[in-house]
């Protein structure tokens, strides 16, 4: 059968090509039919321009020409033989790519999305994936930790919504008024403009009662950014890194190991993929109880979007066809401001 599929051929190049799929699912596999894909704007926009220096390297993962994509949605409409985890008519969450039609296998990783759930917010709480990260790897052993989100974009947003959920007093800085505008539509009440590291440990004070935080978080990506982060961060306290750092910047690494030594702070890294896949019975890591796994999170994900504990559907900016995914990167580089989420909408695709 052919299908459409978004496909960056080159930097600042991308295609909806018509490619062939397997008419015939394998024994152990299901077909989807694609109702709706998110675009992530951090690991897709570095590849479509090139910041991410991998897409030149021949066999790396995102080598040009990439299938893009990560945050997929649709309903089971072909079953293998051996398949028992879904039923044909299912709705089912994947990190399958912006496709309109993709075969999943049953050992790989999928959550089904449960009724009453709009198949776009499910799509784009892939993001909250992403950001949930922070929570699942911190430390929060403190009764409401003082939790500062440097960075408001979806996935700073999404951070701060779900520690919050847990208890915290939580603080998001953005330089940007829109993106701290929209933070407060999702519930996150306390919010600063940023500036030097002086002016947010005032505003700090002002809105939480203290200068540095227990828990900080860069969302951002931005090495200086991080750097400022660690001055705000408590003594004894956590810095978890959850944006992916990509940029060169030259400094003095020994200032800041000096300042993590000298005041007991732990830098913690929150991607996602360290997390096993579904749940384990055994102590993984060295850590006990087990960390929690990608399926386990993602259903409390989809709980907290159904009590409205977690507020996805504001940051849904745009809701575009296919056919104009480079309109849809353009926007999201140009203006992120007025494209705070994209979705893709496959329902004339199929």
């Amino acid at each position: 059968m052919q299908i459409k599929q978004v496909v960056m051929v080159d930097k600042r190049r991308v295609e909806l090509q018509t490619l062939p799929l397997d008419e015939q699912v394998g024994a152990a596999e299901f077909r989807v039919r694609t109702e709706r894909t998110f675009i992530s704007a951090g690991t897709e926009l570095a590849n479509y321009t090139a910041t991410e220096p991998a897409v030149y390297q021949k066999g790396s993962w995102c080598a040009y020409p990439w299938r893009a994509g990560y945050a997929h949605v649709g309903v089971v409409e072909a079953l293998g033989s051996a398949v028992t985890r879904v039923t044909k008519g299912q709705r089912v969450f994947s990190y399958s790519a912006h496709a309109s039609h993709v075969n999943i296998s049953q050992d790989a990783f999928f959550v089904a999305v449960p009724d009453g759930i709009d198949p776009a917010v499910a799509a784009a709480s892939r993001m909250a994936g992403i950001a949930t990260s922070a929570m699942a790897i911190a430390d929060r052993s403190l009764h409401q930790p003082v939790v500062l989100v440097l960075g408001l974009g979806i996935v700073g947003n999404l951070a701060a919504q779900s520690f919050q959920t847990l208890g915290g007093k939580v603080v998001g800085v953005d330089p940007i008024a829109t993106r701290r505008q929209l933070a407060g539509r999702c519930g996150i009440a306390r919010t600063l403009p940023g500036g030097s590291t002086s002016e947010i440990q005032q505003g700090l004070k002002r809105v939480a009662g203290v200068e540095q935080a227990d828990i900080c978080i860069d969302a951002s990506g931005l090495t200086p950014v991080v750097l400022q982060a660690l001055a705000l961060t408590a003594n004894v306290g956590q810095l978890i890194l959850l944006g992916s750092p990509r940029a060169p910047f030259e400094g003095n690494l020994t200032a800041a190991f000096s300042e993590i030594h000298l005041r007991n702070i732990v830098v913690r890294g929150a991607l996602e993929y360290f997390l096993p896949a579904y749940p384990v019975q055994s102590i993984w890591g060295g850590r006990t109880p087990p960390l929690i796994s990608l399926w386990e999170k993602q259903r409390i994900i989809f709980d907290w979007i159904a009590d409205r504990r977690l507020v996805i559907d504001p940051l849904i900016s745009h809701r575009l066809p296919p056919e104009q995914i480079r309109d849809a990167y353009e926007g999201l580089l140009a203006a992120p401001e007025a494209f705070t989420g994209v979705v893709l909408d496959w329902s004339d695709s199929n």
